[in-house]
């Protein structure tokens, strides 16, 4: 496996890589980083013959937290026809209920994922988030660290749910907004705002 970025997230990344079982081979970058913690190999940039010709050879996880630069990678890989599976920690709880897209999802450690849930292409699902019956998280999302999505809760596209935010059960977020961390959200949020405190605003 290829990890496509070697920063913060990608450190989470390559721990639920590895305690999955999963090999990683190296890493992909803009540059080579100096600080390089698990001695991985550098394959160059994604969009380098180096860096493709790695990626078709051992597959690939876009392990980058910003969600707009996540969803340029995927595309980017898309024309390529090199589409990355998902990573999911063994200890995240996904009920058998749950539709989970094909490519890109990761969900961390002690993450709870709970029936008839929809998980799109590209969300990170990070460490102890709780998405409760029926949520809707939609593409290149992130679901902050220790967040709760009460049911029948809708994330737009792109949206960002800081960590310990709680978001009460109907409420629709959309799409490219931004939930501070420790938000508490009782009303629904359009597109492209950002809110925070409690209650949100």
């Amino acid at each position: 496996m290829i990890l496509i970025g070697y920063s913060g997230h990608a450190f989470v990344v390559y721990g639920i890589l590895t305690a999955a079982g999963k090999k990683i081979t190296g890493y992909c970058d803009v540059t080579e980083k100096e600080y390089n913690p698990f001695h991985l190999s550098y394959f160059g940039s994604e969009n380098t013959e180096k860096g493709l010709q790695a990626i078709q050879q051992n597959g690939c996880f876009i392990a980058v937290g910003d969600n707009v630069l996540r969803k340029k990678i995927y595309e980017n890989l898309a024309q390529q026809h090199l589409l990355p599976g998902n990573v999911l920690h063994p200890s995240a709880v996904i009920d058998s209920s749950v539709t989970l897209a094909d490519n890109g999802v990761m969900v961390a450690a002690n993450a709870s994922i709970n029936p008839l849930a929809v998980i799109a292409t590209g969300v990170i699902c990070n460490t102890g988030c709780i998405i409760e019956h029926e949520c809707v998280v939609e593409a290149f999302a992130h679901i902050g660290p220790g967040a709760v999505l009460c049911g029948n809760v809708k994330i737009g596209a792109g949206t960002f749910v800081g960590a310990n935010a709680v978001i009460r059960q109907g409420i629709t977020v959309g799409k490219n907004a931004m939930i501070g961390a420790g938000a508490v959200v009782v009303k629904d949020v359009p597109d492209n705002i950002t809110v925070v405190g409690v209650p949100a605003k």
